[in-house]
């Protein structure tokens, strides 16, 4: 026949029980504490961590030359421009996290701002040259990096900006790789197929008659349009099914854009060094997708 328990045997039970339910409850608690939140001590949240990075450029305008009076307008513009650049290129950044394969960042934020970063730097040192010294190699100062990241699925530690210079400058996130010009006149490189063909203006033949002392270097560039298009309809072909239906856009038609426009920039800037310097060539650096 079974016995009572004693009631302080009873009371003690239900104590033992509580414990094991408050145990349990605190683990849970502690885990979904962890699982939540960051460590007090360096103020980063478990959404800190998994943020994408931060854009960070060198500083361009600590490295021009005295500005003359007459160029400090354009000047200041362009500078104001790399800010802006930076600042759109960190936005995209936040909303593409989980975008593209591993180089998503290097091909459709990164090349495409570095693009716009040098035509920038390029109006910046020609509108100086005008009365004054042209600075060179500011074309070094183009390039910028993702700090503070994992990758951009996310994960890892979120960048911290950094002040001063042109940090910021998110420029023309979306504009991805270094696109490239197949064959000047729009012809197919290596695109075709399923992919379609990026198709461009014809340069050359809208110049002027270009000054022996300019032949060089309008022919290098020439060059570099064809190039510049073979490059991008290989990265169509190579990207298929990837991103979402701005994709082509954003990342091979914009920043082919931006580095026809640096090239034929260049191409003026060269035939007006000794003769009438060609305007408008810049409404050539826009190409179409043809399927």
């Amino acid at each position: 026949m079974s016995r009572a328990l004693p009631k302080y045997n009873k009371r003690r039970v239900t104590f033992i029980g509580g414990a094991a339910a408050v145990a349990l409850s605190g683990t849970v608690i502690a885990g979904f504490a962890l699982a939540g939140e960051g460590s007090k001590s360096d103020g980063t949240s478990a959404r800190t961590l998994a943020g994408p990075g931060t854009i960070t450029c060198p500083d361009v305008k600590s490295k021009l030359p005295a500005v003359p009076a007459s160029a400090k307008a354009e000047v200041d513009r362009n500078l104001t421009l790399l800010n802006t650049q930076i600042q759109e290129a960190n936005k995209r950044l936040v909303d593409t996290v989980g975008q593209g394969g591993p180089n998503f960042v290097q091909n459709a934020i990164l090349g495409p701002l570095k693009d716009k970063r040098v035509s920038t730097v390029n109006r910046i040192a020609t509108a100086i040259g005008r009365t004054a010294a042209k600075p060179q190699g500011l074309d070094s100062l183009a390039a910028c990096t993702l700090n503070g990241a994992g990758t951009n699925a996310g994960g890892g530690a979120a960048g911290k900006p950094q002040a001063g210079g042109n940090a910021g400058n998110t420029g023309n996130a979306g504009n991805a790789g270094n696109a490239g010009n197949a064959g000047n006149a729009g012809n197919a490189g290596n695109g075709g197929g399923a992919a379609g063909t990026i198709t461009c203006p014809d340069v050359k033949s809208k110049l002027p008659a270009v000054p022996a002392s300019a032949k060089a270097e309008v022919d290098r560039n020439l060059t570099l349009l064809n190039t510049q298009i073979q490059e991008a309809n290989k990265r169509l072909v190579d990207t298929v099914g990837q991103g979402g239906p701005n994709f082509v856009q954003n990342a091979i038609l914009g920043p082919l854009k931006d580095k026809r426009v640096s090239t034929v920039n260049r191409i003026a800037t060269a035939i007006g060094r000794t003769a009438a310097k060609p305007q408008g060539l810049d409404s050539l650096a826009a190409c179409t997708l043809t399927k």
